[in-house]
């Protein structure tokens, strides 16, 4: 979100406390005028922008009306930031939204900003933009309004990195939309565990263990590196110690001691984890408590086929859930479906190729893999839905597995997790350096969004899985290409 550049505090009454915080004088607020694009990213962005006035040019309302029909998600998002529009204004007269029409955010909350509509103005000097583009026009506009508010400080906020560059290179300042972008460094990110150089238990001064139900749980001081543990993070070392936070409060973290032999061990559906990232993520993908998981990694780190695997194991085996709803956020994929041949199964079969493939992974030692594969998806309650099926449903005891999740903005990962229904499971997989979505980066993915909004969630679990054990070859071209 905009940020206003921090001001010295003016002198104020001793009860000023009690005094309602003053707006910021008309000369220091911002004028943001919004693209196309950061609405359907955020149909509530209008709301983001404290005190500074919000603009929106006819343009992008053109282009908002133009995409609003259909069933993609592209479409729905348009019509509700149609509706956010048209709620801010409410009954406001033509001049009074020429003006400004303030914004209210809660029916008891003073209002803060103002809210209007920029018509299309004619560049009266020689320097502009041929307006054979929308995004020309929006710039020759913004151009105009400057020179009419010399005093202000205008910005256009956009999603789209070389309309912000055609801008500047007219004068006119540009910026991101960066209000749910929660990190400033993909480093920062949580990877779901926390390694420690040769022992851990060198690290902690006291420990108190207690056993029950045949589970050994070890109560710890929370400070240094623990103070930065997430519930259902782990923690392992060099010398094979592996455990997991199943409790954390202000003062303590319970780490509950897993048998790294017995981790590597666990077969799941036939497949055996490669490495202590792939058991750590299969340990939270089959733990019921968990209702969240995210796994993320470079290509063909094992994603996909340890969600199948662990995902036909408790709605075959187990019995813990009733069906698995696999989905894939693809560029193009809302845009393209109408357009194949066939039941919706069968349209989302070359999208969601990449199960089919993992599901002949795990059956490639039967005799007649072939048969193996038709078997289990005659079998297996294993639906594949397009994005536009998932909204407005909701699934009871499913698993719900979203493939190339680091395609969906931070609103439409929303609009999919709360979906979910009693008893139901949501696996977000993904490769945060994979983005084919033009206007998002792995700061602004929903992934990222979601992976650190949900770290301190008690039913979720976040996994970054290493290396690349699909092939020799893969794993070489990873590090060197």
């Amino acid at each position: 979100m905009p940020r206003t550049p921090e001001r010295a505090p003016e002198k104020a009454p001793k009860r000023a406390s009690k005094r309602e915080p003053k707006r910021a004088p008309q000369a220091r607020r911002k004028m943001y005028v919004l693209d196309t694009n950061v609405l359907i990213h955020d149909p509530n962005a209008l709301l983001n922008f404290e005190e500074h006035d919000v603009i929106i040019p006819m343009t992008v309302l053109e282009e908002l009306d133009g995409l609003k029909s259909g069933k993609q998600s592209v479409a729905a998002d348009c019509r509700q930031a149609i509706r956010t529009i048209d709620k801010l204004l409410g009954d406001a007269s033509p001049k009074d939204i020429e003006k400004g029409v303030p914004i209210v955010r809660a029916k008891k909350a003073a209002p803060l900003g103002s809210l209007s509509i920029l018509m299309s103005t004619e560049h009266t000097g020689n320097h502009s933009l041929p307006e054979h583009l929308n995004d020309n026009k929006i710039i020759n506009t913004l151009a105009a309004l400057q020179a009419r508010h010399t005093s202000r400080d205008i910005i256009l906020v956009s999603k789209d990195i070389n309309m912000r560059l055609k801008a500047r290179g007219f004068g006119v300042e540009a910026q991101d939309y960066h209000n749910d972008q929660l990190l400033d460094d993909i480093d920062l990110l949580p990877k779901g565990y926390r390694e420690f150089p040769n022992s851990f238990w060198d690290t902690i001064a006291k420990v108190e263990t207690v056993q029950r139900d045949g589970v050994t749980e070890h109560i710890l001081k929370r400070e240094g590196e623990l103070a930065k543990l997430n519930i259902n993070e782990f923690v392992l070392d060099e010398q094979g110690f592996i455990g997991k936070a199943v409790n954390i409060t202000d003062t303590q973290v319970v780490i509950r001691d897993l048998h790294q032999h017995d981790l590597m061990n666990e077969e799941v559906w036939g497949l055996v984890p490669r490495d202590i990232y792939q058991a750590m993520a299969l340990n939270l993908l089959l733990d019921p408590e968990v209702h969240l998981v995210n796994l993320t990694g470079s290509a063909g780190s094992g994603k996909t086929i340890l969600a199948l695997a662990a995902c036909i194991e408790m709605t075959v085996a187990s019995k813990l859930y009733k069906r698995i709803i696999a989905t894939r956020s693809t560029q193009g994929l809302d845009e393209d479906i109408g357009f194949l041949p066939g039941t919706e199964a069968e349209k989302m079969a070359p999208w969601l190729g990449a199960i089919v493939d993992n599901l002949e992974a795990l059956h490639e030692d039967d005799e007649n893999m072939t048969a193996s594969v038709d078997y289990i998806l005659s079998k297996v309650p294993l639906h594949f839905k397009s994005m536009n099926y998932i909204r407005g449903r909701s699934f009871q005891h499913s698993l719900i597995i979203i493939d190339e999740s680091q395609n969906l903005t931070p609103h439409q990962i929303k609009t999919i997790i709360t979906r979910s229904g009693t008893g139901s499971k949501v696996i977000c997989l993904g490769n945060l350096a994979q983005i084919d979505t033009p206007y998002l980066s792995a700061l602004s993915s929903g992934l990222t969004y979601m992976t650190e909004r949900f770290k301190s969630f008690s039913h979720g679990g976040h996994i970054h899985l290493q290396g690349v054990p699909r092939s020799i070859l893969a794993e070489f071209a990873e590090a060197n290409l």
